[in-house]
């Protein structure tokens, strides 16, 4: 009984939720079009403030907007009224969040905005409130009631609150063409980062660790290089040092099947259809690649065809592609 009980509730609070924010769609007005510009004209940055769970709401949009293209930050309402305000500057913008509109945080911060003509933008459940009818830009984000079954605690209203600061964020995103290079440049400690950072040329082993034979190398001879370099692999250079092949794992299983003598020429058993990269080819793509081909490293090359470096899949791994 408990469990379905604990099941129940926890529909209801999704769907309660989820008729909140669609209940947003006439919000979604020439305000919030106002709201977009204006902050995509900032010469400054875009502050955002609230108190209590607004705040909070507040300081994941500000973490949200940053991250894809608007500077932003976050400034407690209370701080604030405290020697924070001097964080914000006269060619800033300002985002206040909050349901009832009526915090005595905000209300000092208002005058101070005011008289400094810095621009303020409303996020706000209460139309008629202080926050609202002293505000540039009004974004409604009313809830008829709160998921809470007391109606007390902020849950329809501060997910209202954070979804449409989603929204100004994504509106941003795709006006100002910000796309997932950005992304990328703005997260690189991320795994999204480095699947769109990492190139081949952070991850091949150069110099005496990439693993080199000749054409008229022994099976012997390469194997030896092979066991010692790490790779599972071996470039195979011609009479003028280009690659004419590589000798793999799956061709020395081919040999030994074959019974074919460790003293004849790595020329003899080596695969020459290369599958090779570029050292600005990313990692990313160098993993899709190796997924179907069914592959496990790769050797790469430059414009004349030159073995300049090689990784596998375990270079792959350690640099969090996979």
């Amino acid at each position: 009984m408990l469990a379905q009980k604990l099941k129940s509730s926890a529909i209801r609070v999704l769907k309660e939720e989820a008729k909140a924010i669609l209940a947003l769609e006439p919000y979604i007005n020439d305000d919030f079009v106002k709201a977009c510009t204006t902050i995509m004209e900032c010469k400054g940055k875009v502050v955002l403030t609230g108190v209590g769970k607004s705040g909070h709401i507040a300081s994941k949009i500000a973490s949200t907007l940053a991250s894809t293209g608007t500077q932003a930050f976050f400034v407690q309402a209370g701080e604030a009224a405290h020697g924070d305000l001097g964080m914000i500057g006269d060619k800033d913008v300002v985002i206040a969040i909050s349901n009832s509109g009526e915090g005595n945080e905000l209300k000092l911060m208002i005058p101070i905005l005011k008289r400094r003509g810095i621009p303020l933008i409303a996020i706000v459940g209460n139309a008629k409130s202080t926050l609202a009818t002293s505000s540039d830009i009004v974004l409604i984000a009313h809830v008829e009631k709160e998921a809470c079954p007391l109606n007390l605690a902020p849950t329809s209203s501060s997910t209202a609150e954070l979804v449409m600061g989603d929204a100004l964020a994504v509106a941003l995103i795709e006006a100002t063409g910000f796309n997932t290079n950005d992304f990328a440049l703005h997260h690189p400690g991320g795994a999204l980062g480095r699947r769109l950072l990492v190139r081949c040329s952070d991850l091949m082993h150069t110099g005496d660790a990439l693993p080199i034979v000749h054409n008229d190398s022994s099976i012997k001879d390469t194997l030896i290089e092979m066991t010692q370099k790490g790779l599972g692999m071996v470039c195979v250079l011609d009479n003028n040092n280009k690659l004419c092949g590589v000798f793999t794992d799956g061709d020395l299983r081919r040999t030994l099947e074959k019974q074919i003598p460790i003293a004849n020429k790595v020329c003899d058993v080596m695969s020459k259809n290369v599958v090779t990269l570029k050292a600005q080819t990313l990692a990313a793509q160098a993993l899709k690649i190796m997924q179907e081909r069914k592959i496990n490293g790769f050797v790469v090359v430059d414009d004349d065809n030159n073995a300049v470096g090689a990784f596998n899949i375990h270079d792959l791994l350690r640099a969090g592609i996979l």
